[in-house]
């Protein structure tokens, strides 16, 4: 178990390593010029070379990513042009936003998926099955967007309309200042990113648990007249939830893309919109912070999920 650890995060380190190499020529090797996007169209030729020379951008390239790296080791990401603020502290300040829809999100449908698919499998063509079927067909039609424009309308403005409040429309409260007020601040976005990916796991989850059901040993627990619950949840869940929890992995970090348009609807002052106006901007040391952010934790929700997987199935250790 240790020397897999070791493993995967020396791989972790590498690939972090190796996309920092990739942002920086990205965003000070390309043929872009930062010293004029900080001075503006209108500034004279001597004052775009003092910005050059101040932000370190007339050194060799070599320098300069030595420099970009320690700063990086150090937590130092520079300031924004815009808002002349540390890019670490603009980042650090709106990352509990986006971690509650993030996480909040992945429990909604990891465990409503896991549950529509293994309550669909236990039944194969019966009624339960049809209307997780038809759940899925609803969840799969609709854009994220769209479901939370509706979302927003028919929840709250709706509600709103006839005198009844019971979700906030926008805001973000923090769970250290009223824990229930965080959590109904959050149960539409919530919903929002959840649905779609619901489906998706309760299709997996279906196709899996059928699989595993239809293996020598439950074929075998059942024969022994184990009742179907325990056949189900002790021997089948274990051998089918593996591949999900890997495929979690992989969906949480693109979730992190994916809340951008979530955000901007229900007014979520989080990582995503953050993002959107550092690129509408031009930021280019916000958007470089956003984006080293983002590829953290991708690196560190696979080395999770590698763990997990691990833990799920002994197997994969060899």
């Amino acid at each position: 178990m240790l020397r897999f650890l070791v493993k995967r995060l020396a791989l972790g380190l590498l690939t972090l390593f190796a996309i920092s190499i990739v942002v920086f020529v990205l965003f000070y090797v390309a043929p872009n010029d930062p010293a004029r996007s900080i001075a503006g169209p209108q500034a004279t030729f001597d004052v775009v070379e003092r910005i050059r020379h101040n932000l370190g951008l007339d050194q060799p390239v070599p320098q300069r990513y030595w420099h970009f790296l320690t700063g990086l080791l150090h937590g130092d990401l520079g300031y924004s042009y815009y808002s002349r603020q540390p890019v670490l502290d603009q980042i650090t300040a709106r990352l509990p936003v986006t971690l509650s829809l993030a996480a909040g999100s992945a429990l909604v449908f990891f465990l409503g998926g896991v549950a529509i698919g293994t309550a669909s499998a236990r039944r194969p063509g019966s009624l339960r099955d049809r209307v997780g079927a038809a759940f899925v067909l609803t969840g799969l039609s609709f854009p994220t967007f769209v479901l939370g424009l509706l979302t927003l309308y028919l929840l709250f403005y709706q509600l709103t309309v006839h005198g009844i409040t019971i979700f906030p429309g926008s805001g973000y409260v923090s769970p250290s200042e009223s824990l229930s007020e965080w959590a109904r601040h959050m149960v539409l976005p919530w919903a929002t990113v959840a649905f779609v990916s619901t489906a998706t796991y309760a299709r997996l989850s279906r196709a899996m648990m059928l699989d595993v059901l239809s293996e020598d040993y439950v074929r075998t627990a059942r024969a022994k007249g184990l009742p179907e619950r325990v056949v189900v949840y002790k021997h089948g869940m274990r051998s089918a939830i593996a591949p999900l929890v890997t495929q979690l992995g992989v969906d949480v970090a693109a979730l992190l893309g994916g809340l951008v348009v979530t955000e901007r609807i229900f007014g979520l002052q989080g990582i995503g919109s953050l993002a959107v106006d550092a690129v509408s901007r031009g930021d280019q040391p916000t958007i470089i912070g956003v984006v080293l952010l983002a590829s953290f934790f991708v690196v560190v929700a696979n080395i999770v999920v590698d763990l997990l997987y691990v833990v799920l199935d002994a197997r994969v250790r060899t």
